[in-house]
């Protein structure tokens, strides 16, 4: 057996570092070139470097070589292939394998491979890879990506507000509506001087406690209520009457020939009536703009309303989220319902009375009705509260009914709720009333708890021990004539104000501050005005023949005037000649 014999190649030993040794370090009989090139790994290439320098990465292996377009450009000559980038390394001139011809500059050209990714822009677009790309084209202009981007989001959102309107073309509860701008509820004229400006948030904080008032008078006459009413259900309905012969007085403050005797026998300094005490004590919960007229007459305060006011009506849906459409003349107009509901309130209110004759009266009959008048059933209660050891307040107070519980006599209010689409409140009574009447009582105090309020705050000022509530819907949603009564519930009106958290402290806080307010004005005539957009009422000054002549007949034009014949104008200047004299004569009398 032959064996071929085996040489070892001489395997320098570098006493002085890691690595082969430098060429001045070999022995004399081999060359430093052919030493280097055989310790050298065969298409490795080689770089001296130190312990502390940092070392970078030799070969890129995440480098994609399948699309020769991609491949970056380094000049090398080498396989594409290749792992290593040979063109990306400075040989030292010392081995003499480089193909630089020993030119410095190269040693610049000496770069570290790294396949991080290179980093993504915190902001703008996140560009993706578009196999459909033409490579061939040249880019579009930044503006016109800009204005072609925009163009098709227009489209988009046109076509999706088209679907919007189609799918919810008859579903009213899910429009979308705009905020109703609500109006003034009284022209602010240009020459009124405004005094003072009050925010709502400065009427939370307010506190004040009053004694328990005095009775002064009580006038008119009250019928009984009718317990039956008490056990109607949505499924036994009843039709709700009409009483166009009673006769319903809403009568201001001043005009009262009561509050006038009480006036001049010097009872009080402050009169008021309870509508208006408990739209002052409610004003933070109320959206609709509403008015007050002030009369500062000597040391007296007498606060009044117009005729045609916004407290004659009732808001419905006030308070809810939904506003109601703007024409005056829809049927679901805030103005038509509140319209509706003073006609629902007053035929209510008669309806659910024994009609037998019996009525009880009191100290004085009705101060505003005349003989022979048919007088729906109502009480006024004269009360007198302590605001200050200088200061009382009287206020007249209607009750509407009474009932004998336990053999005592108690006093009752009576008001009702009108339903007049359910696709509005959203809520249908015929269906939830008889099961779940929290939940129908609740969302009643989310779209109308200014009324409501309203209505606690006049039951607590007339001292009635109960009021009644009743729930009226309309027969049919277009139907704004013809209702009917669903249910009747009762509740006492202090337990009531808990409920919805209505503060009586606080009641009486915001009313002696105004009160207190109003006291240092200078007699004359003022208006006391809630803002239509923004949580605050107004005081301003206001000539002392405003509102009395609020409806000014406008002249016909000249062309449909009737023009009288010449006698007739004749007679007319001889008439209007006498009674000029006729004045003059008076006048040198006087």
């Amino acid at each position: 057996m032959v064996v071929e014999a085996f040489e070892v190649c001489a395997v320098p030993f570098n006493s002085d570092g890691w690595g082969p040794p430098d060429a001045s370090d070999v022995s004399s009989s081999a060359s430093s070139t052919s030493v280097a090139a055989a310790n050298l790994l065969p298409h490795v290439p080689f770089a001296s470097f130190s312990r502390s320098e940092k070392l970078g990465r030799v070969a890129d292996w995440t480098r994609n070589l399948s699309n020769p377009s991609n491949r970056p450009h380094t000049g090398s000559k080498s396989d594409p292939s290749a792992v290593f980038d040979y063109s990306s390394f400075a040989i030292d001139e010392g081995f003499g394998l480089t193909s630089s011809g020993n030119n410095p500059d190269d040693d610049a050209a000496f770069r570290l491979v790294d396949g991080k990714p290179p980093p993504r822009p915190k902001f703008g677009p996140k560009w993706r890879f578009n196999p459909h790309r033409n490579w061939n084209q040249l880019p579009q202009r930044r503006d016109e990506e800009v204005e072609a981007k925009k163009r098709d989001a227009e489209k988009d959102r046109a076509r999706r507000d088209r679907l919007y309107n189609l799918n919810n073309r008859n579903n009213v509860q899910y429009q979308r509506r705009e905020a109703a701008a609500y109006k003034s509820s009284v022209d602010i004229q240009p020459e009124w001087n405004m005094l003072e400006q009050i925010p709502f948030s400065s009427f939370s904080k307010l506190s004040f406690s009053v004694q328990e008032p005095e009775d002064l008078l009580l006038c008119g006459g009250l019928e009984y209520y009718n317990r039956v009413y008490d056990r109607i259900t949505p499924k036994n309905e009843r039709r709700l009457e009409r009483f166009k012969n009673k006769n319903f007085f809403k009568v201001t403050t001043s005009d009262d020939p009561v509050i006038r005797r009480l006036a001049k026998e010097d009872k009080a300094t402050v009169f008021a009536t309870d509508a208006i005490l408990a739209a002052l004590m409610c004003a933070p919960r109320s959206v609709y703009s509403w008015d007050i007229v002030i009369h500062r007459v000597g040391s007296k305060l007498f606060f009044d309303k117009r005729d045609g006011s916004q407290l004659d009506l009732l808001s419905v849906h006030e308070t809810s989220q939904e506003p109601l459409p703007e024409a005056k003349e829809d049927i679901n107009s805030a103005y038509a319902l509140g319209v509706e509901a003073a006609f629902i309130n007053q035929n209510f209110s008669q309806q659910v009375l024994v009609r037998d004759g019996k009525k009880e009266t009191f100290d004085e009959a009705n101060p505003f009705a005349n003989e022979g008048d048919e007088i729906a059933s109502v009480a006024y209660r004269y009360r007198r509260w302590k605001l200050d050891d200088d200061m009382h307040l009287v206020a007249r107070c209607e009750l509407q009914s009474v009932v004998d519980l336990n053999n005592q006599r108690s006093f009752l209010t009576l008001n009702a709720l009108n339903e007049f689409d359910p696709k509005y409140s959203g809520v249908d009574w015929r269906q939830k009333l008889e099961t779940q009447r929290g939940a129908v009582l609740a969302n009643e105090l989310k779209n109308n708890g200014n009324k409501l309020a309203k209505w606690t705050a006049q039951a607590m000022l007339a001292n009635a021990d109960m009021m009644k509530i009743g729930f009226v819907s309309r027969v049919h949603p277009r139907d704004h004539f013809n209702h009917v009564m669903l249910s009747v519930l009762g509740y006492k009106p202090k337990d009531f104000a808990g409920q919805i958290n209505l503060n009586t402290l606080n009641m009486w806080g915001i009313v002696k501050s105004i009160v207190d307010l109003c006291m240092k004005l200078k007699e004359g005539k003022y208006v006391l005005v809630k803002d239509p957009s923004k949580p605050q009422v107004r005081i301003y000054e206001v000539p002392s023949d405003a509102f009395e002549n609020d409806y000014v007949e406008e002249p016909l034009p000249e062309d449909e005037q009737v023009k009288p014949h010449e006698e007739n104008a004749e007679g007319a200047e001889a008439s209007v000649a006498n009674e000029t004299e006729d004045e003059k004569a008076d006048e040198a009398q006087a």
